[in-house]
């Protein structure tokens, strides 16, 4: 088992093209060709963590918040950054983290909100733009189904519900080869009509290297003719935040209580209560204040987030309620995720969740 294995896995449900521009995710240290002894998964990177990973032999740590955020320039062992950066490397522990590609995940952190307290009929809150792109193409028709197949085991053609969806017209294309060339149909030096079909297919951006190497493979012509552009249109499974709806309402300080025993939070700071039943919830792992609008766009009768600032509780204008639940206690089971998605993978392999708390906030 090597490095590469385990982030592939974590890729698969939460892939780095989805993180956000400021962040910084992936392999931030180690190589991906190392041998892994063993996986120990965290929130964070820090000291005690490393030292846990040491006792437990394990040589990559899954971190959800990267360690190392903006650039290093000096290794001197000054700040907690640096100790844990000399630490791994001097231990030969790998660190990969995944953040806020996580976060714009269909099932990661805010689905796990949603999983905890309960929520039915999630959606995305802030759907992400241009993760959405269409290929066209012009194949032989006698070759038009071998090479839709092929884009469609690639991950190509799949809209919300439903897959294997394609547009496709019937025309004829012109060619001539040069004396360099070596045409599959056709004669070089001579102008060659074929009967083609012109074949359209969308993709999420992640998928392009795969499904531009099916398009190679799959596609008898010496040079393939194709293009690729960028759609605006909403994926309806990628973007940050979540909103769903109670099975059964209830009145707002039961549910205040309800969210506070359910994620383990000492103490909840929330805008003025409306005197209205909960029925409809938005919620937003790590800091969500930039959320706010859309939450209320969205029709929420409470926002769940951390990281909110005075003035910015003004924001609930009596609209919803805002409820600060604090940043620790709104990521605390990611870590449970990526456990239960490498476990499931590899079952008989060590993936082990940190037993170390490292909450940097405590209450009197």
């Amino acid at each position: 088992m090597k490095i590469k294995d385990i982030t592939n896995c974590i890729e698969k449900i939460a892939p780095l093209n989805y993180a956000e521009d400021f962040d910084n995710v992936g392999l931030l240290i180690g190589d991906f060709k190392t041998e892994v002894t063993g996986v120990l998964v965290s929130l964070d990177t820090l000291e005690n963590i490393v030292d846990e990973a040491i006792e437990k032999k394990c040589n990559l740590i899954v971190s959800f918040h990267p360690i190392i955020f903006s650039g290093l320039k000096k290794l001197n062992g000054k700040n907690y950054v640096e100790r844990v950066v000399l630490k791994a490397i001097k231990n030969n522990i790998a660190i990969y983290a995944m953040h806020t590609a996580l976060d714009n995940s269909f099932v990661g952190v805010n689905a796990k909100i949603c999983e905890i307290l309960g929520l039915e009929n999630k959606k995305i809150l802030i759907p992400q733009k241009n993760t959405i792109k269409k290929l066209t193409t012009y194949v032989p028709t006698k070759n038009a189904e071998s090479v839709r197949l092929a884009l469609f085991e690639a991950g190509a053609g799949n809209i919300g519900n439903y897959d294997c969806c394609s547009f496709n017209t019937d025309g004829f294309g012109t060619y001539k080869g040069n004396e360099n060339s070596n045409p599959v149909i056709g004669e070089k030096g001579n102008l060659h009509t074929e009967n083609e079909t012109f074949i359209s297919v969308i993709f999420e951006k992640h998928q392009q290297q795969n499904i531009l190497s099916a398009l190679f493979k799959s596609h008898p012509y010496e040079e393939v003719a194709y293009d690729i552009v960028n759609l605006e249109n909403i994926h309806q499974e990628i973007g940050l935040g979540m909103i769903g709806e109670l099975t059964k309402e209830m009145e707002e300080i039961d549910f205040l209580n309800f969210v506070k025993n359910t994620m383990n939070a000492k103490g909840i700071r929330h805008s003025q209560l409306l005197g209205k039943p909960i029925k409809k919830v938005a919620v937003l792992g790590g800091s969500g204040s930039f959320a706010i609008n859309n939450a209320i766009a969205k029709g929420a009768d409470i926002y769940i987030t951390s990281d909110i600032k005075y003035h910015e509780f003004y924001k609930a204008e009596n609209k919803l309620i805002i409820a600060d639940i604090g940043h620790y206690e709104s990521e605390q089971f990611t870590k449970n995720i990526l456990v239960d998605i490498l476990t499931k993978k590899f079952p008989n392999f060590a993936i082990i969740l940190s037993q170390k708390n490292t909450n940097p906030i405590y209450y009197l």
